[in-house]
């Protein structure tokens, strides 16, 4: 696809999908809309290769599937460990900033991995670099960087390395 219909075809879906989301034509929602579409495809006139790294196999949509409840349980388990913290007369926190390492190669699948992790309560990526993540950790129970990266990343990276490699 040449550059420009790449463009003329981000700026069409985007202007769908603000309709679509707005529900309304009036005319202050449509210009906001045009405005926003035509910034976004702008910026992303070289295209969005950073989607692109997902892997199109079945094993990777099933595991992508599978991500969902996985991330979901741990989202649950980190807020009731947080929640038993919190509650805790004495407040055991262990805060500490861990250095752990992923094998993900893909960009998306590295942002994909320090975003879990932010979002799982307790945990915070504080930095990206490379294949090294510093974590913000609320209770950290390993200061080596083996035993966190079991801990915080192994979970996550199994399903993403299967995702974008």
């Amino acid at each position: 696809m040449k550059k420009a219909s790449a463009v003329a075809l981000l700026f069409a879906t985007l202007i769908i999908f603000w309709l679509l989301l707005n529900g309304s034509f009036a005319a202050d929602i449509v210009i906001v809309g045009i405005v926003t579409a035509a910034v976004i495809a702008f910026l992303f006139r070289d295209g969005l290769a950073v989607f692109s790294e997902f892997k199109g196999t079945p094993r990777a949509l099933l595991t992508a599937l599978l991500y969902i409840p996985y991330f979901l349980k741990e989202l649950v388990k980190s807020n009731l460990h947080i929640a038993r913290v919190v509650l805790t007369p004495s407040l055991p926190l262990n805060p500490a900033i861990v250095k752990v390492r992923t094998r993900l190669k893909s960009r998306m699948g590295r942002l994909i991995l320090a975003n879990s992790i932010t979002l799982t309560p307790g945990t915070l990526t504080v930095e990206l670099d490379g294949e090294w993540l510093y974590i913000h950790w609320v209770t950290a129970e390993a200061l080596d960087i083996d035993a966190a990266t079991a801990s915080i990343v192994a979970g996550f990276e199994k399903y993403l390395e299967v995702m974008y490699g």
